[in-house]
């Protein structure tokens, strides 16, 4: 999905309401999917197949999973119901109102790991929820699915739970949990549900509906790819067929154990033909079947292409605005994957290194939707994915793509087998530019510059890599163009999994070239990280110096938050790289983590003695007089 930057645009709610009201004077409730008994009523529906529980509110949009999900069912021909945000510290009463469903619930803790949606880096409370109306925070719990799914199985013990979504799928196998500091098993033996489906739940989810329909049940579904279940008797697979993990309580006695699983964790996860993973919890068994191949245009298609009112709720209306869908209400995906493999990136765990690509007419049905909305000025916010440019892209020969488990396509260099040809995009955005009603379409998602920056002629021309990003540049950035250089140190980047922070200073130069060649008044908004695992002190004040050198004062910051299955959260909880066991430098502590961001800021004199303190106690009093000038 587009990225959603999680901001209150406070001047914007006044016309987003105009805009709100005017578009739903134009539906009924019967355009959104129910959320009540009286609009199960109205509909003269007695009972539902499906009810999905979902913490986020509900935006009927294709970039919130909840909405897509219950559509895909509504369109395989069965009543599919929504309950929002139920409360859940009451009499559970929210649980009760639709009743029962015929088949199962369907559960989701949001767009967002709930953990990530309430706390900081610094483990502090957020006072705001982007997918709640008006911002407001406390409209789920800690941990939703697990509590979800918990009170549902107390509640209709008979009826099977599904669960998925972003928490789900990464907390799928034995995990780092950042917020409790502990290993925690599968989410499926702390949540009781029946069922996983991991990933882009597309395929799967169809797979199971077409296992219901012809009788089969939640209970005889285990062999459906994209799925993990727990059970009680050992897996009788082929020994070709599966890879067995340490168990979970192998891993939470040995922090090598537990490197050395999500190693193959990874590395299967990577595979275009992966293997059965199976895990011994306690007396029973974890078994993740392998996903599905990547989807085609058609497949991926399927998903979008659904009747979306494209709105938030009715029910919203008087609460406030959603901050999230603002973001991407004029914004349209054309792809899920990514292949860049970035060590504290999730992306690669959940929808997959491989992409999967809309084709342009369905991408067009959608802008053209977007277009047809009342509040639409012309302005389409984000045409891009996960990273915008990977339209497209895949390995030349497929055969050699199942022989291979990098984890990533372009790092540390490119593979020779990856199609990254940039000319479908470029033909895409002229197209979508030139569209009745479209006057300007920017490109709001991260951009992977290490593939089109510092290339040889030859590959320049054949894959039209400068032409690529001048056309960026001069026609799809709205003043501001930002990108992911993460840190200047080429140490701290080789754990990172990212390119050297010489391509940024190359794509800096071209880009004020750029633009200042089409006489446009731009900036280039770089984003860093720091406490990311191997990056010290030092290595934060080498950033503040280089930064210095460079004339940056850096605004878009964050601390690393070690998130589930990712290998950055590995790292930090193991203190070692689990590819080459070396041990890795860790700022585990609040204060060690405060004081590697507040080197960001170093240009700030009210850090200034602070940061001195933080130089002397750690050592490095080098860089004092480089960055202050003596004292």
């Amino acid at each position: 999905m587009p990225h959603t930057p999680i901001i209150n645009r406070n001047e914007n709610i006044a016309a987003f309401f105009v805009s709100l009201h005017s578009m739903m004077k134009q539906a009924t409730n019967t355009d959104w999917l129910p959320i009540s008994k009286e609009e199960l009523e109205k509909r003269g529906w007695d009972y539902v197949d499906v009810i999905i529980v979902s913490g986020d509110a509900y935006v009927d949009h294709p970039s919130f999973g909840h909405a897509m999900i219950a559509r895909l069912i509504e369109h395989e021909g069965f009543r599919v119901a929504i309950l929002p945000q139920p409360n859940w510290r009451d009499d559970l009463r929210d649980f009760k109102k639709l009743g029962k469903p015929r088949l199962f619930f369907g559960i989701s803790a949001g767009c967002m790991d709930s953990m990530v949606n309430h706390y900081t880096a610094f483990k502090r409370l957020r006072s705001t929820d982007a997918y709640t109306p008006n911002n407001v925070a406390g409209f789920r719990p800690d941990y939703a699915t697990v509590v979800y799914s918990k009170i549902l199985k107390q509640l209709f013990p008979d009826v099977p739970v599904l669960i998925g979504g972003v928490e789900a799928s990464l907390r799928r196998f034995t995990h780092y949990d950042y917020w409790s500091d502990t290993l925690k098993p599968s989410i499926l033996e702390d949540s009781g549900a029946d069922l996983l489906i991991y990933g882009s739940g597309i395929v799967p989810l169809k797979a199971l509906l077409k296992h219901l329909k012809a009788g089969g049940t939640m209970q005889n579904a285990h062999h459906i790819s994209q799925i993990a279940y727990l059970t009680d008797k050992h897996p009788h697979l082929e020994k070709e067929s599966f890879l067995p993990l340490p168990s979970h309580e192998e891993c939470l006695k040995s922090k090598h154990r537990f490197a050395e699983s999500f190693k193959i964790i990874e590395i299967e996860s990577n595979k275009l033909k992966s293997k059965t993973l199976v895990q011994p919890i306690g007396q029973r068994h974890l078994v993740v079947n392998p996903p599905y191949p990547p989807m085609s245009a058609d497949e991926l298609n399927a998903g979008y292409d659904l009747p979306y009112t494209r709105m938030p709720h009715p029910r919203y209306t008087k609460r406030g605005s959603i901050a999230a869908y603002e973001m991407i209400r004029h914004s349209v995906n054309t792809h899920v994957g990514c292949f860049g493999g970035c060590s504290f990136c999730s992306i690669n765990m959940h929808q997959g290194k491989f992409v999967s690509s809309r084709s342009e007419a369905s991408i067009q049905k959608e802008v053209e939707a977007v277009v047809a909305m009342p509040d639409f000025k012309g302005y389409l916010s984000d045409l891009g994915g996960p990273s915008a440019n990977m339209y497209r892209m895949q390995g030349t020969k497929l055969h050699l793509c199942e022989a291979c488990a990098r984890f990533s396509c372009i790092y540390p260099r490119k593979c020779n087998n990856l199609n990254d040809n940039h000319k479908p995009l470029i033909d895409l955005y002229r197209k979508m530019s030139a569209l009745a009603g479209i006057k300007k379409v920017f490109i709001g998602s991260g951009l992977r510059y290490d593939m089109f920056i510092g290339k040889k002629t030859e590959d320049d021309q054949k894959n039209h890599y400068t032409e690529y990003f001048r056309e960026v540049v001069k026609h799809h950035v709205s003043g501001r163009l930002k990108v992911a250089p993460e840190h200047t140190s080429d140490k701290v980047l080789a754990v990172m999994r990212k390119p050297s922070f010489e391509v940024y200073k190359q794509l800096r130069e071209q880009f004020y070239a750029i633009s200042d060649k089409a006489g446009l008044k731009q900036q280039l908004i770089p984003y860093f990280i720091s406490s990311h695992p191997g990056c010290t002190i030092a290595d934060m004040a080498d950033c503040a110096l280089e930064t210095k050198k460079t004339g940056m004062q850096l605004e878009q910051v964050q601390d690393l938050t070690p998130t589930p299955m990712t290998l950055a959260s590995v790292m930090y909880y193991t203190g070692i790289d689990p590819y080459t066991q070396q041990k890795l430098f860790v700022a585990r502590h609040i204060e060690e983590k405060r004081h590697q961001k507040l080197l960001f800021f170093w240009y700030m004199p009210e850090n200034k003695q602070e940061i001195i303190r933080i130089l002397k106690l750690n050592k490095q009093t080098y860089f004092v007089p480089k960055l202050f000038g003596g004292k």
